[in-house]
């Protein structure tokens, strides 16, 4: 392959992504307990643009699937968003923020706002994701300090301390739930992972979220391409390493709250997608950054509308959807991992 090819792939991986992505919102508004054809979505997205819309199915694309839809696409980015960021920083590809304890430290963190502040419009804009970010900050300090040893970091004991940290958390919203059986049916469900009964609301709330959490990765690209270098060798090509540690993962777990406050715990679609991305585009980051968040975005999308119509009426909580898929793929790569030593 010619340099002038290697370099348009790029670009041309990222377009085709694009497209991918429109057709996977499109079909994840027209399929559903009752199918929409294609032609009344876009009619309908477009009367409501206009100020048109009245029909109930205009109401069905609007009011419901799309918000739906859009919302498990910025979980989907927010997740490889975070999976990209945690892999470069600790240089470990089974790095993930469901396996990293990260995800059940933004649960706990946004069942207890939901235990004190209940679930009144403030509590669900405000207290959720910061209770949710104070969580997934927190478990990730406690991980990381866990598996560090004289200044090095190594790589089994971060996915131990992960694990470990991720049963007692999850233990911990179990007792915290016991407090609160009024509604402690909705909130487990909603910590399997369940994308249903979301609004504009939280199509805004975490929108906010990702947009402030991906401004770090995108001015400094570069910075995680020399982190996989190793601290050292970062350090002596000009990036302030613990800084930049800090601004990075304080990015992460910014992006994982946001998803766990409006989706519950969804786990894998971190540690997949940029492995997926990596084999055809490689470790750069200036490219791996945007090609896995649109991938996330897809990757989700499509894992939510399998758990719409798979036992349609019955949904499937797209977490359950998503373990499924990422057990085994989990268990490759440690099996790769370990051939390749």
């Amino acid at each position: 392959m010619t340099p002038t090819s290697d370099r348009s792939r790029g670009p041309l991986t990222l377009v085709g992504l694009g497209v991918a992505l429109v057709l996977a919102l499109l079909a994840g508004v027209a399929f559903g307990a009752v199918p929409i054809s294609p032609g009344d979505v876009v009619g309908a997205v477009s009367r409501a643009l206009a100020g048109h819309g009245s029909t109930l199915a205009d109401a069905v694309v609007v009011d419901l699937r799309l918000p739906r839809v859009l919302l498990t696409a910025l979980v989907g980015a927010s997740l490889a968003l975070a999976g990209v960021l945690y892999q470069a920083l600790f240089k470990n590809p089974l790095a993930d923020p469901y396996i990293l304890g990260v995800s059940s430290g933004a649960g706990l963190g946004a069942t207890l706002a939901l235990a004190v502040f209940g679930t009144s419009y403030l509590a669900r804009a405000a207290g959720v994701p910061l209770g949710a970010f104070a969580g997934a900050a927190l478990a990730m300090l406690v991980v990381v300090r866990l598996a560090s040893r004289r200044g090095r970091m190594d790589p089994t004991s971060l996915l131990l301390a992960g694990i470990a940290i991720s049963y007692i958390l999850s233990a911990l919203t179990s007792f915290v739930l016991l407090f609160n059986r009024e509604s402690m049916t909705s909130v487990v469900y909603w910590m399997m992972g369940s994308l249903g009964s979301r609004s504009w609301e939280h199509v805004g709330i975490l929108a906010v979220m990702f947009s402030l959490g991906a401004v770090i990765p995108v001015l400094y690209h570069r910075e995680l391409d020399l982190m996989l270098l190793g601290d050292e060798r970062a350090g002596q090509l000009g990036v302030s390493v613990e800084r930049f540690k800090l601004l990075a993962l304080g990015s992460a777990s910014l992006v994982v709250a946001g998803a766990v406050s409006v989706s519950g715990l969804i786990g894998f679609v971190g540690l997949m997608t940029p492995h997926m991305v990596r084999l055809v585009l490689g470790p750069r980051h200036r490219l791996l950054l945007p090609a896995s968040v649109l991938t996330g975005a897809i990757v989700l999308v499509l894992a939510d509308l399998i758990a719409r119509v798979v036992l349609a009426p019955v949904e499937i909580p797209v977490g359950i959807i998503t373990a499924l898929a990422g057990g085994p793929f989990f268990i490759w790569l440690l099996i790769r991992k370990e051939r390749a030593r």
